[in-house]
């Protein structure tokens, strides 16, 4: 029998890129002796079909296929969805998860996503055949979790537990059991034994999930995988992983209990979409309003304190900017920024002391509240930040009933900003009194959305800003 053909293939451990030649660098993640070389045998691919069918004509990832066709004699098939109990997550999705649909959700270790995913199996074991696969963690400490600590109640009839770290096993498992939803928690914990390598390893991860994903397109089995992130909080492993799957989910941890969902890749939806939960001692819960969550919250009235309104996804956030402005104590002025870009800062506090004529040689601290973090290209909460820090400087509190959504130039002119309106929208919609916004985005129609008690005030300048809040 003739021996069967090696790929050799060079590849970076962390994030999965491929490269003809090893080089010292990684050219995708920028990591320094990651790039590692492997062989994969020809015969692999063979492997993979083995492991659930051994039908020839595979489709869609796997799916079989119907060979040829012209397109008018393609069945069009609507996708069902149904809910994960979870409103926050089912939003991300793009109104709940799909049937039969592979679903990738990565995150920092701690960020809850096996909290998550236990609720997740509780909700579905109440009307399918549900199997969780607990590769990293024994069946009485992932037991112990969802009974003790998440007191959840699954329904013994539907739902079954492995621990198993084989995925031929896992295969024969689902089909033994007409299981209709599994977990796979993670897949770089899983072997197979037609791979060669060890777990998390490039080939295993590749194959793994190319039988998993195979498995559940033939038999129309929803699959949720869990994957483990590398140092930079990026998907670990090789990228086709990304290219199996339909919907990639990632868990982003902003403080000790604020949890934010975002999807990078959905077929089913789009992924505009963010979903924000809290971590408590009894689980994962959606976050019905969560602008409340980046308001401080307080009755008592502060100087140094301002809210604005940003666009994160498709959703509109009431958030809370915190300044402090001291005298400076050393040679030089101090600027800490947390949440807010430094060179944000930086073009703000020139513009007010060039144009607004106010001494900005200070020791300044500047925070947003809630943990939350905005890139330097976010500029609609400028105006806000200078309000925040005219209130610490005067030592005269901003109105707590009042937003500021702007950008600064650099000429001391407030610039308009995108989707103004949906932003005044949910200002005033959680009882907000005095809306500022730019002059040039102001018109007739906002005040549709104004009662009574409510005003929106354009604003040329900072001179006017200055002139609103003195």
């Amino acid at each position: 029998m003739a021996k069967a053909k090696t790929k050799i293939a060079y590849v970076c451990s962390d994030c999965g890129a491929n490269y003809q030649k090893w080089q010292g660098q990684c050219g995708e993640c920028k990591a320094w002796n990651t790039i590692t070389e492997f062989r994969e045998a020809s015969s692999t691919t063979k492997s993979v079909n083995a492991a659930v069918t051994r039908n020839k004509n595979a489709g869609y990832t796997g799916a079989l296929s119907n060979g040829v066709q012209r397109i008018s004699g393609v069945q069009i098939e609507n996708a069902t969805r149904v809910s994960t109990g979870l409103s926050e997550l089912d939003r991300v999705l793009g109104g709940g998860i799909t049937l039969g649909s592979v679903v990738l959700i990565s995150g920092d270790p701690g960020s809850g996503k096996t909290t998550l995913l236990t609720k997740v199996a509780e909700v579905m074991s109440q009307s399918m055949s549900t199997l969780y696969v607990t590769a990293e963690e024994s069946l009485s400490q992932w037991a112990k979790r969802g009974i003790e600590r998440l007191k959840l109640n699954f329904n013994e009839d539907n739902f079954l537990l492995s621990d198993t770290d084989c995925i031929e096993d896992i295969v024969d498992q689902c089909l033994e059991n007409n299981v209709r939803f599994l977990i796979a928690d993670s897949i770089q914990a899983f072997e197979s034994n037609q791979a060669e390598g060890t777990a998390g390893g490039v080939t295993q991860v590749k194959i793994c999930a190319k039988i998993l994903n195979r498995l559940c397109k033939q038999h129309g089995i929803t699959l949720i995988l869990v994957g483990q992130v590398n140092k930079n909080s990026q998907m670990a492993g090789p990228q086709t992983l990304k290219h199996i799957i339909d919907t990639a989910i990632h868990i982003e941890v902003n403080d000790a209990s604020v949890r934010i969902l975002r999807a990078d890749k959905n077929r089913f939806g789009d992924t505009e979409q963010v979903g924000i939960f809290q971590m408590t001692e009894k689980g994962m819960f959606s976050v019905d309003n969560p602008s409340r969550l980046f308001l401080s919250g307080s009755e008592e009235h502060f100087e140094g304190s301002a809210i604005s309104v940003i666009k994160d996804g498709a959703r509109n956030l009431l958030i809370e900017i915190q300044a402090l402005a001291t005298e400076v104590e050393g040679e030089k002025s101090i600027r800490n920024c947390i949440g807010i870009s430094y060179s944000r800062l930086s073009l703000i506090t020139a513009v007010l002391k060039k144009h607004g004529g106010i001494r900005t040689y200070y020791d300044i601290n500047i925070s947003l509240v809630g943990g939350l973090k905005m890139s330097d290209s976010e500029t609609s909460t400028d105006m806000a930040v200078m309000a925040a820090l005219l209130s610490s400087i005067n030592s005269k509190p901003v109105p707590q009933d009042s937003v500021f959504i702007g950008e600064i130039a650099l000429t001391g002119e407030i610039r308009q900003i995108p989707q103004i309106v949906p932003r005044v929208r949910e200002a005033l919609s959680h009882g907000k009194k005095q809306i500022y916004i730019p002059a040039v985005a102001y018109h007739k129609s906002m005040q549709q959305f104004v009662k009574k008690g409510q005003s929106i005030h354009p604003l040329k300048n900072i001179k006017e800003l200055i002139e609103a809040l003195s």
